[in-house]
């Protein structure tokens, strides 16, 4: 079994605590369905913001999710640069697998989807 992580992103429409909340766990509930994963999998999750958003912490969506109470959470803050997508949210959620790098799936929604086009799916954002 070996360590893999798990990428993901996701915007919201503004610096609000309940759209930072719902949209951290819309992501970590789309990356856990996609990779079939369940807590005890999980070895830690790493969750930035872009430095515009700063309403809550969004690991409170993640610790409030039943079975996910002692998963080791850690927030930052993105690094500011110049040009880079706004009200962003990212997940790297590190999982204990059997799965190969190849079978890992990543998730990318709403205007997320324009950092990793190689690895979204085609969503109602894509213009």
């Amino acid at each position: 079994m070996s360590v893999r992580g798990i990428r993901g992103a996701t915007t919201v429409s503004a610096n609000e605590e309940q759209s930072v909340l719902d949209a951290t766990r819309e992501l970590l509930e789309a990356i856990v369905a996609k990779n079939r994963i369940q807590p005890d999998d999980i070895a830690s999750v790493f969750i930035t913001m872009s430095p515009d958003l700063n309403a809550t912490f969004p690991a409170r969506a993640i610790r409030a999710m039943t079975g996910w109470e002692a998963v080791p959470l850690m927030c930052a803050s993105e690094i500011d640069v110049p040009g880079a997508l706004s009200r962003c949210i990212r997940l790297m959620v590190l999982v204990n697998t059997d799965r190969t790098p190849s079978e890992i799936r990543h998730v990318y929604l709403g205007k997320a989807r324009r950092l990793r086009p190689d690895l979204a799916e085609k969503g109602p954002d894509d213009c």
